[in-house]
């Protein structure tokens, strides 16, 4: 009888406990599963780092292409280009760099190339080469560009045919460094750019040695990617070959196959496109369609005709789907998954009522940073899911903050104060030797900046995100702001120092105080500049359009002017933001003159109350 008992609640136990879990820890078995799949991407990473020769990600592709040697590897623009084909123009582009008399093994070479094919031939070309590669943003010009190149060293710029007149812009600059300029065109007839397109075709595609890369390890860099930050011109972070070989897993360990096709739209000289698009594919040996940008128009009718599973986003690719025109075909696709950040709780769900049940993996990492967080359960609005596996291999915390000194609460002690949760706090990590941060090329000041020291003990050591966020009580953690001078517009971050800098250095303007203003129906925050004439001086509104166009990408480029009699400061001289960004650009509330930069007339024309309603009501799309 005790035998029958003692089976009955052995058996009830085992029925019930399934659902007592459920009910009390709807999560636990996500949990579970995520800790499986960090463990085995642990020890896939650790094999691989113990492989000799060294094991890149170069070495993984030379395995992709073995295994499927004519499967497409890329597809643009109706045209194939299988493994086979990839390796064998990587080889072409390194053979005819190799035999080049100003560039050698292992130079630091910068690539300014927007999405094209020959961008990935040339990376993997400069990976067989044992070169790091600076990548950049192919929008930059004039002081920003030469900029972004002095900060890698490189000896050499391979740029993209259509780049020829930012490149003769800098011309003089990089022929007096020495700078060896090849433009991927069969023929240049201006003096220091030479032909490099030719020279690549004449090539042969014999393999190369991996003697020329042997003197890499997992601490040289591979790759260098410019990030705004939060404060001063654009900064190179350091990628190294741990990293990369790191990032190697971030489709694969999101479900994504050698069967999954990947429609990749954003920018290859950013993290996401590089790094997850790029680089992801190759550890799963997927085809990627590449586009050279995102069109919403074209966006289902190209997953469509090339059958694509997996979708790339950040938040405004979403929006600009969302806001296209409905169609009845709108389902009629095969994409699963779509991976990215910064999508608002909204436009998730009204991405999914209108396109299907395609799952949406929102995560959260920067280039630089060395703590990410990947939303696995689906939890629509977080960015990630926190859990006691997680916080043991990366250690992290939420810490309070004083927005208005721009800096941690510290006790009496002088050590931080971790936040309760539920309530906001900027996103710390313990630098460690899992966890490690590079930092910037040649800016050990703003390296520095983002290493935060004596958090929770004398000592101690962690990387400061500049994030603020804030994790709920089932342990989601959600994204809320970030601190310092910077906001984000069209995907990019925009530094508000860097645009106050290059505005003061115009004829005309004293000072400016920059910042981001909301506008409906628009993603991020739009820029705004509140300025000061030299005395003596007006503002000449073509003049400093032609500046900032000189000087700024166009999502940095300030949308609206205000000039004022004096810049407000506080006691301690910082510029006070917050009442001109509740202000926004509203004529209505303004009494300043306003100005709105106008492309057609290539000026900064005066702001009406009939443009003003224009914009709030969506007529006019910035």
């Amino acid at each position: 009888m005790m035998e029958i008992y003692l089976f009955s609640v052995i058996l009830a136990t085992i029925l019930i406990t399934p659902f007592a879990l459920k009910t009390l820890s709807p999560y636990l078995w996500m949990d579970i599963l995520y800790f499986g799949d960090l463990l085995r991407i642990l020890v896939k990473f650790v094999s691989r780092r113990r492989r000799r020769p060294f094991f890149f990600v170069l070495d993984r592709f030379l395995e992709q292409t073995a295994a499927h040697p004519h499967k497409p590897f890329v597809v643009f623009e109706n045209e194939n280009f299988s493994y086979t084909f990839t390796d064998k123009r990587s080889n072409k582009t390194a053979n005819a760099l190799q035999s080049h008399p100003g560039y050698k093994a292992g130079d630091t070479v910068a690539l300014f190339m927007g999405n094209e094919p020959a961008f990935m031939f040339t990376w993997l070309a400069l990976a067989k080469l044992g070169s790091p590669v600076a990548l950049l943003n192919h929008n930059i010009r004039s002081k920003s560009l030469l900029h972004c190149f002095n900060c890698c060293k490189a000896t050499v710029l391979i740029a993209a045919s259509e780049l020829k007149e930012a490149v003769e812009d800098v011309l003089p600059s990089l022929i007096e460094q020495g700078v060896t300029v090849l433009l991927m065109t069969k023929h240049c007839d201006t003096p220091g750019i030479e032909s490099f397109f030719d020279k690549v075709d004449e090539a042969p595609d014999t393999p190369l040695p991996r003697s020329l890369r042997s003197h890499i390890t997992f601490k040289s860099p591979a790759v260098y990617i410019y990030t705004s930050g939060t404060t001063g011109l654009p900064k190179a972070a350091v990628v190294n070959q741990n990293r990369l070989l790191t990032a190697l897993v971030v489709l694969s360990s999101n479900g994504v196959t050698s069967s999954d096709v990947i429609y990749l739209n954003l920018p290859l000289y950013h993290t996401a496109g590089f790094i997850v698009g790029f680089i992801g594919s190759i550890e799963t040996g997927s085809t990627i369609i590449l586009r050279r940008k995102f069109s919403a128009s074209q966006f289902w009718d190209d997953c469509r005709k090339h059958s694509v599973t997996v979708v790339q986003y950040i938040g405004e690719v979403m929006r600009y789907l969302c806001s296209t025109s409905k169609k009845e075909n709108e389902k009629d696709h095969k994409v699963r998954l779509a991976i990215g950040n910064g999508v608002r709780a909204e436009i998730w769900r009204e991405f999914v009522n209108r396109f299907g049940n395609i799952q949406i993996r929102e995560f959260y990492a920067s280039t630089e940073g060395n703590v990410g967080f990947v939303n696995y359960a689906g939890k629509i609005g977080a960015i990630g899911r926190v859990n006691f596996f997680h916080k043991r291999l990366f250690p992290f915390a939420l810490i309070k903050y004083d927005t208005e000194r721009d800096e941690p609460v510290r006790d009496a002690n002088g050590l931080c104060v971790e936040s309760p949760k539920g309530e906001t706090g900027l996103l710390v990590s313990k630098i460690t030797d899992i966890a490690p941060f590079v930092g910037y090329a040649k800016n050990e000041e703003q390296t520095e900046k983002k290493r935060l020291r004596n958090v929770f003990k004398k000592g101690d050591l962690y990387f400061n995100s500049g994030d603020l966020m804030r994790i709920d009580k089932d342990n989601f953690i959600y994204f809320q702001d970030r601190v310092g001078d910077t906001f984000r517009w069209k995907g990019e971050n925009v530094a508000t120092n860097e645009v106050s800098d290059i505005l003061t250095i115009s004829d005309c303007l004293k000072e400016a105080n920059v910042y981001g203003v909301q506008v409906p129906g628009h993603e991020g925050r739009v820029g705004m500049a509140a300025v000061t004439v030299k005395g003596g001086a007006e503002f000449n509104g073509s003049r400093i359009y032609n500046h900032v166009v000189s000087y700024l990408p166009s999502y940095a480029r300030p949308r609206f002017i205000r000039i004022q009699n004096a810049v407000e400061v506080t006691g301690t001289f910082k510029q006070m933001k917050v009442k001109l960004v509740e202000e926004s650009f509203d004529p209505g509330r303004i009494q300043d003159p306003l100005y709105i930069l106008d492309d057609a007339e290539k000026s900064y024309v005066p702001l009406t109350a009939q443009v003003y309603s224009f914009i709030i009501s969506g007529h006019i799309k910035l």
